[in-house]
């Protein structure tokens, strides 16, 4: 019978123990961040928006007086010239 076989087959076996933790040393980095000029601007931009009421009151009832007491009167000339003006200053 061989026993050094059974020997180094057991030695296989047994080596699987389970030897210290290892650890990893990391070095530290400092992050930075830096924002561009461009996202300043628009975050400035956006909290003046976000400041501004949605709806003009009082544009809105002098529009609603007139309507209500019948002297609102837009032609279909002017309509569509401040269709056409307004978008134009949205492509342009």
């Amino acid at each position: 019978m061989r026993i050094e076989s059974y020997h180094k087959i057991n030695k296989l076996y047994t080596s699987d123990k389970t030897s210290g933790v290892k650890q990893n040393t990391v070095s530290s980095k400092n992050d930075k961040l830096e924002i561009s000029q461009t996202a300043l601007d628009y975050q400035i931009a956006k909290k003046a928006v976000s400041e501004i009421e949605d709806v003009r009151e009082e544009l809105v009832s002098k529009v609603k007086n007139k309507i209500d007491s019948k002297n609102y009167n837009v032609t279909a000339d002017e309509f569509a010239s401040k269709v056409i003006d307004s978008y134009n200053k949205l492509m342009f």
